[in-house]
């Protein structure tokens, strides 16, 4: 489809491209926490204890993170589209393995690597979508884009069933059919902004690891993403081993919660767009904090199970928050700034099953685990408000060296910047 140049095929293909990065998020998300949703069937298969459980389902996250950063450095340079193809083109290969082989322990852990490729479409779809809007919209075009973590909702819902039934490496062999429409629907709809930022050199890069607001935006993310993603890997064993149930019940909360949390994110965009990122960071971390601090209490199912659906809700709508004040500080380095930022994210998934696991196997208890959760939230609320209150310009100056493009593809009215 040639790219149309009239008013009215630029507001398409900007929607287009909005659906096509949330197919693509939506679909790598779902193979990037597939072994999270299988670790039932397979640590039974393996004889795995909770901490190589642990250890299976957070290398994925772990290699999903490191990748963002190389991913959002391509897609800067070749664009979002060419990259996105073929990051999809790649993950048939873990797949098609993980159907075929008689894999053990060692190799399951080399197939995570490979899937974790999948967490990385965060680097390349969300600034793909982020180039054609300006930045009254960045709240709530990024939370529909990363809405595409719904996708863990589809693999908590519908992998542990069809284990149970085919067996859990012919789920991996299911798997690459949804991936191959995505593939071609994404390769359809997925438009480059043509008026994105031209690449920088790696100087310019280096200039931008040197901004203090970065690793800010880093330690924020790690708690918010970390937490989502980790949750949704984590939970189906944490159901399963706390509370005994199926590996398929344990899957259905998983999804439940996961559902509602992504459902979350965007509104959590929007609200900051109208109210200011910071005041809903501080508002949702609190919440965030009180829900893990409850969680170490570990209530009877029927109270645990809201508790927790709560705490990925207001770690969703964190998420939300913290991509709504990305793009208005960032505007012109927003695909390496999401690469690094989403690396962080997803290094707070692969921490969160490491503390929770690791607390299980030495004290066989859970609760230590979330209490340590909980304080790092409330450290990351405290940071948050000392840096508002100590660098009252963190507020104001952005909004003044913020340059909105003449040529912004969709028109809509400016934003007051608040905070």
């Amino acid at each position: 489809m040639p790219f149309m140049s009239s008013r009215d095929g630029i507001q398409t293909s900007a929607k287009l491209t909005v659906l096509a990065s949330f197919l693509h998020f939506d679909m790598c998300f779902t193979i990037w926490v597939l072994l999270g949703s299988l670790s039932v069937p397979i640590s039974q298969s393996l004889g795995l204890n909770p901490f190589l459980q642990t250890v299976m389902v957070a290398i994925p996250t772990l290699s999903g993170s490191l990748m963002r950063i190389p991913m959002g450095l391509l897609g800067d340079r070749f664009g979002g589209r060419r990259v996105g193809v073929l990051m999809l083109l790649f993950l048939f290969v873990p797949l098609l393995l993980g159907w075929l082989v008689n894999i053990n322990f060692p190799a399951v852990l080399c197939i995570g690597l490979m899937l974790g490729v999948g967490g990385s479409s965060f680097a390349v779809a969300l600034p793909m979508a982020s180039y054609w809007y300006p930045p009254s919209k960045q709240g709530l075009i990024m939370g529909i884009s990363a809405a595409g973590n719904m996708g863990v909702v589809f693999a908590n819902l519908l992998a542990p069933s069809l284990a149970r039934t085919y067996g859990w490496h012919a789920v991996l062999g299911i798997t690459m059919l949804p991936l191959a429409l995505v593939l071609l629907a994404f390769s359809l709809f997925a438009r480059d902004c043509p008026s994105r930022p031209q690449p920088h050199g790696v100087a310019k890069y280096l200039i931008v690891l040197n901004t203090s607001d970065l690793w800010w935006f880093c330690l924020l993310y790690c708690v918010t993403f970390g937490g989502f993603v980790g949750l949704g890997t984590f939970l189906p064993q944490f159901f399963h081993n706390q509370y005994g149930i199926s590996a398929v019940n344990a899957g259905y909360l998983t999804a439940l919660a996961t559902f509602m949390g992504s459902t979350f994110r965007p509104l959590g965009g929007y609200i900051a767009d109208k109210l200011g990122g910071v005041r809903i960071l501080t508002g949702v971390l609190l919440l965030v904090v009180g829900a893990y601090a409850l969680s170490a209490f570990l209530f009877p199912l029927p109270l645990m199970v809201p508790l927790v659906v709560l705490g990925v809700m207001f770690l969703s709508m964190g998420n939300g928050a913290v991509f709504q004040l990305i793009p208005q500080r960032f505007q012109t380095e927003i695909g390496i700034i999401t690469g690094i930022v989403g690396a962080f994210g997803g290094f707070g998934g692969f921490i969160l099953p490491l503390i929770l696991g690791s607390f299980k196997q030495m004290s066989g208890s859970y609760t230590f685990g979330w209490i340590v959760l909980a304080g790092v939230a409330l450290l990351a609320l405290v940071m948050l408000r000392i840096l508002v209150l100590c660098q009252q310009g963190w507020r104001t100056r952005w909004s003044s060296s913020f340059n909105v493009p003449e040529q912004a593809l969709v028109e809509l009215p400016e934003p007051e910047y608040q905070m």
